[in-house]
């Protein structure tokens, strides 16, 4: 009776993994990894307050130094994976995030927090850059942006479980059911870390004897492009931090809907990210998609604008088509922004291109609180629209950056 629907489940499964070999083995050592990351997003500013006794203040402050942290740790750190390569950096990245996780039980003051904190900070840019070059050397050229479009499904899958995981620790809400969730994040590591044994080592990048190191910080079409990106990410924050205090405070639908919409975006990336990220493995595709993710988000802030004071069933079907939206938006700026980055590096500096990427999206991240609340809650219907023509503006100019990138790929140095 129930055959057909197992064999529906199973083809789904088939489909939202990669083939095997080294794409299905990073694939599965990022769905372990992030169980233990969502366990510990959504546990964890509770446990810094209600167990460790930190002010909120104090939270907040300690990951705006950490994210500032990792942003500037970013390059040098993916320049190391080039030089002694990814695979051995990534496996010391993890063995050394699972170290500072189990660290933090033992944090009990705002100064200790702030040491593990930026030792993590640092492990996770080398995490990050090292997997950025690791895809480039073990996955082929044409396969890299849908082997990224796979570790992001994945990643919405591994951090929703964590979500659910953890919730059972913040029932509980004592320090031994904190603890737990926090030696379980560390296990992920360590498992993660043992899966990735299963890759193929690749090789280092012999260093230059002559000229710059760090030459994606001298690569300007290239840091150009990595300025919009981190500011087209900002709409990651629209719906995490902008909408639920928009549907909260100015509209009539109800709370829940928050949670509708988080769960539209994460079925949606988990479904389709690998089927929007086709046509972006090359520069004037990915270059087009990143155009019409801008076009896109822009209409999705038009759909929020317009849910506030309308009654209620109104509000709720334009909040949800406007999340909707939003996602088919964050979809297309992933791809774009994967298929960029990989087009641009030369072969030889996967680890600090990658690692400059994702500079981009650490700035988004630190300026996104506050302009989207400033903006979308603070000024209410106008500033949805400034919001909506910003994206639309910084979405368009991605395409001649990237040709102006391209047309200097011949003058910047193949030797990193």
């Amino acid at each position: 009776m129930y055959k057909p629907y197992v064999r529906l489940a199973r083809l789904w499964v088939v489909r939202l993994l990669p083939d095997p070999g080294p794409a299905r083995t990073l694939a599965l050592s990022t769905l372990i990894n992030t169980v233990g990351r969502g366990t510990w997003l959504t546990a964890s500013a509770l446990f810094l307050t209600r167990s460790v006794g930190l002010t909120v203040a104090q939270v907040g402050l300690g990951l705006t130094l950490t994210a500032l942290v990792s942003l500037i740790a970013s390059a040098p750190m993916g320049y190391l994976a080039d030089r002694h390569g990814p695979r051995g950096l990534q496996l010391a990245a993890l063995l050394a995030s699972a170290a500072c996780t189990a660290a933090l039980v033992g944090v009990r003051s705002f100064p200790t927090f702030l040491v593990v904190g930026m030792l993590m900070a640092i492990a996770d840019a080398a995490n990050r850059g090292a997997r950025g070059a690791l895809i480039a050397g073990a996955v082929p050229a044409e396969q890299r942006v849908r082997t990224r479009a796979y570790l992001r499904a994945v990643t919405n899958v591994g951090i929703s479980v964590g979500a659910v995981v953890a919730g059972v620790g913040l029932a509980a809400d004592t320090r031994t059911a904190y603890v737990a969730l926090i030696l379980l994040d560390c296990a992920t590591y360590l498992v993660a870390a043992a899966i990735l044994l299963r890759l193929p080592v690749v090789p280092p990048v012999p260093a230059p004897s002559h000229g710059p190191r760090l030459i994606a910080l001298r690569d300007r079409p290239f840091l150009a492009f990595t300025v919009l990106d981190g500011l087209m990410s900002m709409h990651f924050g629209l719906l995490n931090i902008a909408l639920p205090l928009w549907i909260a405070e100015r509209t009539t639908a109800p709370h829940w809907l928050i949670s509708a919409c988080m769960l539209v975006n994460t079925v949606m990336v988990v479904l389709f990210q690998v089927r929007a990220s086709r046509g972006t493995e090359e520069l004037a595709g990915a270059g087009r998609a990143a155009r019409r993710a801008g076009v896109v988000i822009a209409v999705a802030c038009l759909l929020f604008a317009a849910s506030g004071g309308v009654p209620g069933p109104v509000a709720v079907v334009l909040l949800l088509a406007g999340a909707l939206v939003h996602v088919v938006g964050e979809l297309w700026h992933s791809a774009a922004g994967w298929g960029i980055s990989f087009g641009l590096a030369p072969a030889n500096a996967q680890g600090q291109y990658q690692g400059a990427y994702g500079m981009g999206m650490q700035l988004g991240s630190m300026v996104a609180p506050a302009v989207v609340t400033t903006l979308a809650v603070g000024w209410g219907v106008p500033g949805w629209l400034v919001l909506g023509v910003f994206f639309l503006l910084v979405g368009a100019l991605v395409p001649p950056v990237v040709r102006w990138a391209e047309g200097t790929r011949v003058a910047v140095p193949l030797a990193a």
